[in-house]
C-alpha cells in the first residue's frame, strides 16, 4: 500500500461520512475503515499499511473530530501497543475501538511507594480465585486514573520467584468494588496525578494479558512505547518555538547571552527531532526498543531547559503564575498557560515515564552495550529481599 492508494481511501472515506456528524460516530466510523492505526491489522483500526503512512492520514483528515489524544495518551501510546502485541484476540476485539475513540479512558497502575525506578520490586499481590484474581496493593503517580475506566496493571503473582519473574500483567477495571482513586496535588497546584487503593479486587481471569508470570516482558513493551511517546512529541512545537516567539515579539528583553542559548537549544530541538524521525523508521520494521529511552531522555533536557530560559528571559514577568487554584486536570497544557505553569510542569518530564537516572542505565547497558550494574537482588525469591 502507498501514498496514494491511502489518499483514495481517506477521500471515499470523507465521501460518505461528513465531519460534522456526531463525533464519536464519525471516529468510530474511522477505525473501522482502517483509519485509526494504518500499521495495525484490518478489523483492529488498520489496514496493515506501513507505520509511517499515518502521518499522511492524520493531515489529510486534519480539521475532522479527533479523540482528545492529550485525554487518552496511556491509552493510546501504551495499552494499545501492548494490547496489540499481547492480547487476546477477544481482548483486541473488545478494547481497541472504544479506546482509540476516546470512549474509553486508560491509566496505568505500575509505580508504588516502594516500587517506582525499581519497578520489579513492586508488592501489590494477586491471588487467584477460581476463575478470578483477587488484587490487594497499592499504586501512585496514576495519571488519568479519576478519569480511567480501565487501568494496565502489574501484580505480584509468585512471591516465591525472583522479582521480575512472580509478576503478571492485568486489566484493571477501575470501576470494580474496591478501587479507590485519591488525588495527589502536584507542584502547579493541580492533580493530573493520583494514588489508587486496591482492596480485594476482583478480576476475571479473561483481563489477564501475558501468561501467569510474564508479566515483566508484557510490561516492557508498555514501556518501551511510553518512552518513545514521550520522547516522540513535536519538540520545537511545545518548547523551544515558544520561546523563539516570546523572543520575536519583546525585543526588549534580548541579550546576546540568551540569544545564544536560544541558538543552541533549537539546535538540539531539530537533532532531537531528525533523531525522533529516524527511531519511527526504525518502528515500521517492528517493536520499540531501548532507543526509545534516548528520546525521552532527550525530550526531559529539552523542554526543562526550555521553560527555564523561558522564565530568565521574561523577568520578572515569568515569575507569574496563572492559576494556583486546586483542581482535577485532564490533560497536559504546555501550550495553552503560561511561562510559570509551563515551567513548574516541566520538572516533572525527567520523573515521569521512567526517571532520567534509570533511562541512562537503559541506554548504557542495551544500546551502548556496557557492563551492567552489579545487582545482588537479582535472583533471590522476593519474598527474600530487604523492604
Amino acid at each position: 500500500m502507498d501514498a496514494s492508494e491511502i489518499k483514495t481511501r481517506v477521500q471515499k472515506f470523507l465521501d460518505s461520512h461528513a465531519p460534522a456528524e456526531d463525533p464519536v460516530a464519525f471516529l468510530r466510523a474511522r477505525f473501522d475503515a482502517g483509519l485509526a492505526w494504518v500499521n495495525y491489522p484490518p478489523g483492529l483500526g488498520g489496514l496493515g499499511a506501513p507505520r509511517d503512512l499515518q502521518p499522511l492520514v492524520d493531515q489529510l483528515l486534519r480539521g475532522t473530530p479527533d479523540n482528545n489524544p492529550g485525554r487518552n495518551g496511556i491509552g493510546l501510546g501504551m495499552a494499545a501497543p501492548t494490547l496489540l502485541f499481547h492480547g487476546t484476540e477477544e481482548q483486541k476485539q473488545r478494547f481497541l475501538r472504544p479506546l482509540w475513540t476516546g470512549e474509553e479512558i486508560w491509566c496505568q497502575l505500575f509505580s508504588e511507594p516502594g516500587a517506582g525506578s525499581d519497578l520489579a520490586s513492586l508488592a501489590t499481590r494477586a491471588v487467584r480465585d477460581g476463575n478470578e484474581w483477587v488484587i490487594d496493593g497499592q499504586k501512585v503517580w496514576t495519571s488519568s486514573a479519576h478519569l480511567a475506566r480501565w487501568g494496565i496493571l502489574v501484580a505480584r503473582t509468585d512471591p516465591d520467584l525472583p522479582k521480575h519473574r512472580g509478576i503478571t500483567y492485568f486489566i484493571c477495571d477501575m470501576h470494580a468494588p474496591g478501587v479507590e482513586v485519591r488525588p495527589l496535588r502536584q507542584i502547579t497546584g493541580e492533580a493530573e496525578f493520583n494514588e489508587v487503593f486496591l482492596t480485594g479486587v476482583r478480576l476475571g481471569d479473561e483481563l489477564r494479558i501475558g501468561a501467569v508470570g510474564d508479566g515483566w516482558n508484557v510490561a516492557r513493551t508498555t514501556l518501551m512505547n511510553e518512552r518513545v511517546a514521550i520522547g516522540s512529541m513535536t519538540l520545537r512545537r511545545t518548547a523551544v518555538g515558544i520561546l523563539a516567539e516570546t523572543w520575536r515579539e519583546r525585543p526588549e528583553l534580548r541579550t546576546h547571552d540568551l540569544h545564544q542559548r536560544l541558538l543552541k537549544l533549537w539546535v538540539r530541538a531539530e537533532v532531537t527531532r531528525l533523531t525522533g524521525a529516524r527511531l519511527r523508521e526504525q518502528l515500521a520494521a517492528g517493536e520499540p526498543g531501548p532507543e526509545g529511552s534516548g528520546m525521552k531522555l532527550l525530550f526531559a533536557r529539552l523542554h526543562q531547559e526550555a521553560f527555564g530560559l523561558e522564565v530568565e528571559l521574561l523577568r520578572d514577568e515569568g515569575l507569574e503564575y496563572d492559576d494556583w487554584s486546586f483542581r482535577r486536570s485532564d490533560t497536559v497544557d504546555f501550550l495553552g498557560r503560561g511561562p510559570g505553569y509551563r515551567y513548574l510542569r516541566a520538572k516533572g518530564n525527567s520523573i515521569e515515564g521512567g526517571t532520567s537516572e534509570i533511562l541512562r542505565n537503559i541506554i548504557a547497558e542495551r544500546v551502548l552495550g556496557l557492563p551492567a550494574e552489579p545487582r545482588a537482588d537479582k535472583d533471590l525469591p522476593w519474598k527474600d529481599l530487604p523492604r
